[in-house]
């Protein structure tokens, strides 16, 4: 992702805290509008502790995070472990054998599309942000790639 691209994407962000602290649902907002997707959320994964919704921007998308935390499958857990997942269409055969609950789950919820994003402090993983499509279709943005791409999570400096 260039400089100017970035810029934008945190201009953006700035524009939905709306004055306020920049938390994770102006950025979501942000990658929402970004990449025309339908909604979006995050869930912390920790070592320390069990994985954890932290927001979801609608109704489909906390049921689709809670669908994989329970379940245990989909592209939000597979990013766990793997890097970003980027499904174009959960009903494909390939999906829904990788899936086979967590799809058809994720498809009455829904979601057709479903794109599952790592967000990492340096080389640690700390959550996962999903978003998801109602109708089928790929992930740019326009830009070539995926909004948080250029969103790098940095640890806040010590109190002096």
């Amino acid at each position: 992702m260039n400089a100017d691209r970035r810029m934008s994407l945190w201009s953006q962000v700035v524009e939905h805290a709306q004055g306020g602290p920049v938390t994770v649902a102006p950025v979501c907002a942000t990658a929402v509008s970004a990449v025309g997707v339908d909604g979006a959320a995050v869930t912390v994964v920790l070592s320390t502790g069990p994985r954890e919704l932290v927001y979801a921007s609608d109704q489909v998308a906390s049921e689709v995070d809670e669908l994989a935390l329970t379940l245990g499958e989909g592209p939000g857990v597979d990013t766990v472990t793997g890097g970003p997942a980027l499904v174009a269409d959960l009903t494909t055969p390939w999906c829904l054998a990788r899936w086979p609950v967590f799809a058809p789950a994720a498809t009455h919820a829904g979601a057709r599309a479903v794109f599952a994003l790592p967000l990492q402090v340096g080389a640690i993983l700390v959550g996962v942000m999903g978003l998801y499509r109602a109708q089928p279709g790929g992930l740019d943005g326009g830009g070539g790639s995926p909004p948080a791409a250029g969103l790098r999570v940095r640890p806040r400096p010590a109190a002096a």
